[in-house]
């Protein structure tokens, strides 16, 4: 019998559920993922059922596409038990409600998936001598003044203007600036939001960035599935997370008062962050809004002229006294429900229209020039293979060079053009 179709009778199929289950998978997406069909004697998602149970094995080919679907070293199917979840972080979300397993899953999943791309970055860099240690990184304290380091964030970043995000036509433009300005600190800023496809989506109120304080490779991760201006506030408030070497997810800025230390770290970055994009000093001729109405227009204003959201700024006039709660739990019902509407509208637009960017162009906004550039080097100086390569872009080895060739930066050593 050949190799690739002997059965892979040795592996532990408890850990096949385990796998399943922490990939966000159900037995139905699992086995159709993996290539199972149904037959006259049984469906796809039964035969999966029969692997996992260990009535049936898996050939050789189905546990490698097992594992990377699952995105799973091989190795880990013929452990005894499911191995230890590695270190990821803390948990810095306040949740309005449960997460659905799926969801949890799925953000797991996520976690794991770049944990692993920054453990391959910074094993790159930590092979060129000239590599040192981010000094910013880990350098101020929560118990500092969120002013004083929201200015010292400002310097670092060649900012001159406290009002400086009113300095771009757009919050496109100003996230670009931003994103721009944060990755040359030796930052990757990904946008990631799914597994690797829409039907892995998951919502910004799962999850809204996700930073690893390295000193070598900091990695801070944005979920595109938010709205654009409020990804800027997102980015904000994961650079602080750097800046306070605090690993971890976040979620949506909250106004109950913290009362654990995670909660006191997210008060801080949001309190930093919002003081960086929205000094108090640029609202102090804003005085206390008494309806809902005036504060809708006086928000909408403010969000048109300085680029941000205007969830973000409400929740920043109400932090500074401003709007009271009430006001404010109307307004944040309000933009929810209004950004839920249109997300609704454009898949539907989306579903019914081919046009709209190639995967290709749409996969190197969300990976950064830092990422590709970093990776086409190393690759053409045969530091590391395409397989490897594959594991940073999370594309297909056969990928790696197409999506490679529409980098400007990286025309000379991939020359074909394209994307």
């Amino acid at each position: 019998m050949p190799l690739a179709s002997a059965k892979a009778d040795n592996i532990n199929s408890s850990i096949l559920v385990w796998a399943r289950e922490t990939a966000g998978l159900s037995l139905e997406e699992a086995a159709r993922k993996i290539g199972l069909t149904s037959s006259t004697r049984s469906s796809a998602a039964e035969k999966m059922e029969a692997l996992e149970a260990g009535k049936n094995f898996p050939t050789r080919n189905q546990l490698l596409e097992i594992a990377r679907v699952y995105r799973r070293p091989l190795t880990v199917f013929y452990l005894a038990k499911p191995p230890r979840i590695a270190d990821r972080g803390e948990d810095f979300r306040t949740l309005p409600g449960p997460v659905s397993p799926r969801d949890s899953a799925l953000l797991d999943a996520l976690l794991r998936d770049a944990r692993v791309r920054q453990d391959i970055v910074k094993s790159i860099l930590e092979e060129d001598e000239d590599t040192k240690p981010l000094e910013f990184v880990n350098s101020i304290s929560i118990s500092d003044s969120p002013v004083d380091i929201a200015d010292k964030i400002r310097d670092i970043l060649g900012i001159k203007s406290k009002d400086w995000t009113t300095d771009y036509s757009s919050p496109d433009e100003l996230f670009k600036d931003f994103r721009s300005r944060v990755e040359t600190l030796g930052v990757f800023v990904l946008l990631i939001g799914n597994l690797g496809s829409h039907h892995t989506d998951i919502s910004e109120q799962v999850f809204r960035g996700f930073a690893i304080a390295d000193e070598i490779a900091p990695f801070i991760v944005i979920n595109p599935q938010d709205a654009k201006p409020a990804r800027i506030f997102t980015l904000a408030h994961e650079l602080v997370h750097l800046f306070a070497g605090k690993t971890g997810v976040s979620g949506s800025p909250t106004v109950v008062a913290p009362k654990t230390p995670s909660a006191r770290i997210e008060r801080f970055c949001n309190d930093v962050a919002g003081e960086f994009l929205l000094p108090a000093s640029s609202v102090e001729k804003i005085g206390n809004i008494t309806t809902r109405n005036s504060a809708q227009q006086i928000i909408s204003n403010l969000a048109k002229s300085k680029n941000l959201s205007e969830s973000m700024i409400a929740y920043r006039l109400h932090l500074l006294g401003r709007i009271d709660q009430k006001i404010y739990s109307h307004l944040r019902e309000y933009y929810e429900k209004r950004w839920s509407e249109y997300k609704q509208s454009s898949k539907e637009l989306r579903q019914k229209s081919d046009s709209g960017p190639s995967s290709h162009v749409v996969r190197r906004y969300r990976l950064g020039n830092p990422l590709l550039n970093l990776v086409g080097h190393t690759l053409r100086e045969n530091q590391i293979t395409h397989t490897t390569a594959a594991r940073i872009l999370a594309v297909k080895p056969t990928s790696v060079e197409p999506l490679l060739q529409g980098v400007s930066s990286l025309r000379g050593l991939f020359p074909q053009g394209g994307g």
